[in-house]
């Protein structure tokens, strides 16, 4: 069989989101951002604890740390 090309992956993962928007048109997320950077971290955050829990601590984050710049050239310490 065939491997998939690019054309045919974009086209079956289109008709995947039709069918999931669709049966769930609105659907959000509990976990509060203001753009992608931080809705990023938020989920990577929320694998590790509750929702609540990362709305209650990214505030205080994404001050001290607003941009993917300032996270990525943070002191360890």
């Amino acid at each position: 069989m065939p491997r998939e090309g690019l054309k045919q992956k974009q086209g079956r993962a289109l008709k995947i989101y039709e069918l999931l928007t669709t049966h769930y048109p609105n659907v959000g997320t509990f976990l509060i951002h203001r753009n992608p950077f931080e809705l990023l971290i938020a989920v990577i955050l929320s694998a590790q604890c509750t929702d609540a829990r990362v709305n209650l601590v990214s505030p205080g984050l994404f001050k001290a740390f607003p941009t993917p710049h300032a996270l990525a050239t943070a002191d360890l310490n």
